[in-house]
């Protein structure tokens, strides 16, 4: 179970009174958007077949816009597996406390089933992922970066050294109770192929924490990223801050929260300045917006009003209300550029949580974007079309955004061999039907 809402997407109209467009780009356009830009180098290299894919994927943008945007490695000494015992005993401590919250239920229960057998179309996936996430040199596991429970990060390294790397500082989703920094096993592969460090950041679900202590831990460990990132070849003026479902609201509230202690002059560890940009993926913004959608998804309103500290605490975690706050405009101007990335066959979160936010932002003076794919699901973006192999939209667009003030890379991008197939056509068909997500 994710964050969850079933809304069909609603376009939105170009007037006047409305910067934000909703367009499906063609060849030509792609040139001369603001955001996001592609280099002749990757642009060339494409077939007819990559231009009709890309025709498939919407932007919604703002006039106002600014540019720039193997399973490989030797295996790991069996002791360097310890901490998994420990980890995996918590984990299951606290299922067993959140199913008794939950209580047993028919609507539970087919939600259950169907992640069962999701998983395990996707198994072949999760295996060859797993291995390296065991084994591989490159990966640096449980790092500690705080003194809380579950206050450990796992690094992702590129196989190549030369020089410092730019870094992207994961927050995993999982509704608020079931997230894992494993879970960014697959991204942290993928990108380290591509020469970024990938930091995945775990932190306390629900019922161990609550969002205050989420938020705490995330604030936390991208000041770990912030401040010992060099001493693992990463380059501390290249931090790139990402979320995704859950994770996405949790770092957005990090990032929020760190801006207004800057502006108000508070002692700080980390400064949103060192953050190159921020990417939210699949995420929602404005809690208000969202409780009886979850409720109506699974995640019942009592227990998400619980997870989110009572109804009096959404206006505090709710990024897209307290951008709109007159009073924080000093703290929202610290805010570096803000890319939003959503499905619109998104039924767990609604595309339009991701657009209204950028609106939002553009209005406060933020350079602001939402990306909009093509009829993508909540996992299609971030599990299937990853484990289906080759290029996909998202990830030529995480890599463009990346890499984009590196010519040097962007040119290695372009003869970098496609990513390999992880799960059959057949079985990734099917987990998109059954996905209870």
């Amino acid at each position: 179970m994710k964050n969850a809402a079933a809304l069909l997407f609603r376009s939105e109209h170009d007037s006047a009174a409305d910067s934000t467009r909703i367009f499906m780009p063609s060849s030509s356009e792609i040139e001369t958007k603001p955001l996001l830009s592609r280099t002749p180098s990757c642009t060339n290299q494409k077939s007819s077949s990559d231009q009709k894919k890309k025709r498939r994927r919407r932007r919604v943008l703002s006039e106002t816009s600014v540019v720039t945007l193997s399973l490989g490695g030797t295996r790991r000494r069996f002791g360097r597996m310890t901490i998994a015992p420990s980890e995996t005993f918590l984990i299951t401590r606290l299922s067993f406390k959140l199913l008794g919250l939950l209580g047993v239920g028919y609507r539970w229960i087919m939600r259950f089933m169907a992640l069962g057998f999701y998983a395990f179309l996707l198994m072949p996936g999760f295996i060859q992922v797993g291995y390296y996430y065991f084994y591989s040199s490159r990966v640096r596991r449980s790092i500690v970066y705080g003194d809380q429970p579950r206050n450990r990060l796992d690094l992702y390294l590129p196989e190549n050294k030369d020089g410092a790397k730019p870094v992207v500082a994961f927050v995993t989703g999982g509704a608020w109770i079931i997230g894992y920094k494993a879970w960014g096993s697959l991204l942290g592969l993928q990108l380290s192929d591509r020469g970024i460090i990938v930091a995945c950041i775990d932190y306390r679900n629900f019922p161990q924490g609550t969002i205050g202590e989420m938020v705490q831990d995330a604030a936390q460990g991208i000041s770990f990223v912030c401040n010992n990132i060099a001493d693992y070849g990463g380059d501390p003026n290249r931090i790139y801050l990402m979320g995704q479902s859950a994770g996405a609201h949790i770092a957005s509230c990090a990032l929020l929260q760190q801006a207004i202690k800057e502006a108000a002059g508070e002692t700080i560890t980390w400064s949103v300045s060192q953050i190159k940009y921020y990417f939210g993926l699949s995420g929602g913004y404005n809690l208000f917006n969202l409780v009886d959608h979850f409720n109506s998804r699974g995640l019942y309103r009592s227990l998400f009003l619980g997870i989110m500290e009572g109804e009096e605490s959404l206006l505090q975690y709710s990024p897209e209300v307290v951008v709109k706050d007159p009073n924080r405009r000093n703290a929202v101007s610290l805010l570096p550029p803000i890319i939003l990335f959503h499905g619109t066959a998104d039924l767990s979160i609604p595309p339009d949580a991701s657009t209204s936010f950028a609106a939002a932002l553009r209005d406060a003076g933020v350079q602001s974007e939402a990306i909009l794919y093509e009829e993508k699901t909540h996992t299609d973006l971030f599990l299937q079309d990853p484990m289906r192999g080759g290029n996909d939209d998202l990830f030529e667009d995480l890599i463009r955004l990346i890499h984009g003030d590196d010519a040097e890379a962007l040119e290695k991008d372009v003869t970098a061999p496609p990513r390999r197939r992880l799960v059959p056509e057949c079985m990734l068909r099917l987990a998109r039907k059954v996905s209870p997500f």
